[in-house]
């Protein structure tokens, strides 16, 4: 028996990003055009004109390619915004399997790794995992984000004296976010406001050096792993 469709509303919006229409055409009909279970949206150009109309596209999911047409690595101009503004998860499109491209991505906020090298059958399952909340990204991908933050300092949460540096407030913040949980599904579990969740946060990522909540999963992970 098949599947029903999905009704219109149950429907993942996704905002496809890239420097030209027929990238984002050819990315658009690989997962959307019609299918059942997305919506589609394209933006085109340079970093600075796309950030400039993503105020009219709300989104569950942003599809950002890393090269734009002012740069290489203009899309991460996008993906920080997109970070910043709107809190939309994003996945950045990568044309290649660059170690520091890769840690790039995830510092800048990326929920997701994607290749164009890849088979576009597989983008569906990538974009559905992100919205769900999940990470999308390869060993390889993970082994090179957590070698560059052992490189970048030492695992651990006390300070050179033994005093923790996170609150305990913190720390149940930072297990739960290790766990996958959103800023508002937090807020339920603690029972604080969201933005009293976003404040702890920042200070988590301040006091352990990182700068995104993928990049302080992987720093617990490697935490855990070095515990074992």
């Amino acid at each position: 028996m098949s599947r029903p469709l999905r009704r219109t509303k149950d429907r993942i919006s996704v905002l496809v990003v890239t420097a030209d229409n027929m990238t984002s055409e050819l990315l658009k009909n690989a997962f959307g055009h019609g299918r059942k279970g997305f919506k589609v949206e394209t933006l085109t150009g340079s970093s600075q004109k796309i950030i400039g109309e993503l105020g009219a596209h709300k989104a569950d999911v942003a599809l950002i390619s890393d090269e734009l047409q002012d740069g290489p690595e203009a899309g991460s101009k996008v993906l920080q915004k997109t970070r910043e503004s709107h809190g939309t998860p994003a996945i950045m499109l990568l044309r290649n399997r660059k170690p520091e491209r890769v840690v790039s991505a995830f510092r800048d906020g990326a929920r997701g790794i994607f290749y164009r090298s890849h088979s576009l059958k597989s983008l569906s399952k990538c974009i559905e995992a992100v919205h769900q909340g999940q990470i999308w990204a390869s060993n390889e991908d993970l082994e090179h984000v957590i070698s560059a933050l052992s490189a970048k300092r030492p695992l651990q949460l006390n300070n050179s004296l033994g005093t923790p540096l996170l609150t305990r407030r913190e720390e149940d913040v930072v297990r739960l976010v290790a766990d996958g949980l959103r800023n508002r599904e937090i807020a339920l579990r603690l029972k604080v406001k969201e933005h009293s969740v976003r404040n702890y946060v920042y200070r988590i990522f301040e006091k352990l050096g990182v700068s995104s909540r993928v990049e302080l999963m992987l720093y617990m992970f490697n935490l855990r792993e070095h515990n074992n």
